[in-house]
């Protein structure tokens, strides 16, 4: 903590790259947004996913402008979130990855609204775009959950200092 010095006007430049690191100080859960589009799945991956609101029910995630896939998704009528489980590390990188098939191997299932979720994941919500917003170089999206499921028995897969990590429990 001896250097530590807090940022001031103009004292550092705040450049992409360091941007990315400064935000990748906060960890987060993974979560796979999913839906059937033409009788197959498309997906991304959304390291943004929030909480909003109970009262109606919304989430939040932010993506890149720049996102091919999501235009695709906004396309139907419901989204698939599944909340990825510490075992998801490969299926999050996969599903993140350009120019390939990001369900092949996966195991997913569909909803009969067209959602689409993977299997073993720590929570599953069926979702509605309620609203977005472009926001800087993303789209701020809110979605009302519609129906979800949990699985108690599975551990949420963390993204933290642009690494995946797993939870650890700390005794009291």
């Amino acid at each position: 903590m001896d250097d530590f010095c807090p940022v001031k006007s103009g004292d550092q430049v705040l450049d992409s790259a360091r941007l990315r690191r400064l935000y990748g100080r906060y960890p987060t859960g993974v979560a796979a947004v999913c839906a059937l589009r033409e009788g197959r799945p498309a997906g991304i991956v959304a390291t943004s996913f929030t909480p909003v609101s109970m009262e109606p029910a919304l989430v939040s995630i932010c993506v890149q402008l720049t996102s091919t896939t999501w235009p695709e998704l906004t396309k139907g009528g419901h989204l698939g979130v599944s909340v990825l489980a510490s075992m998801h590390e490969a299926a999050s990188r996969q599903l993140a990855a350009k120019n390939v098939d990001r369900f092949a191997g996966l195991s997913w299932f569909a909803s009969d609204t067209g959602a689409v979720f993977l299997t073993d994941a720590a929570a599953w919500l069926d979702c509605s775009i309620s609203n977005s917003i472009p926001v800087g170089d993303h789209e701020v999206v809110l979605l009302q959950v519609k129906r979800s499921a949990i699985d108690d028995a599975a551990e949420p897969l963390i993204f933290h200092d642009s690494r995946y990590r797993a939870l650890v429990g700390i005794d009291e």
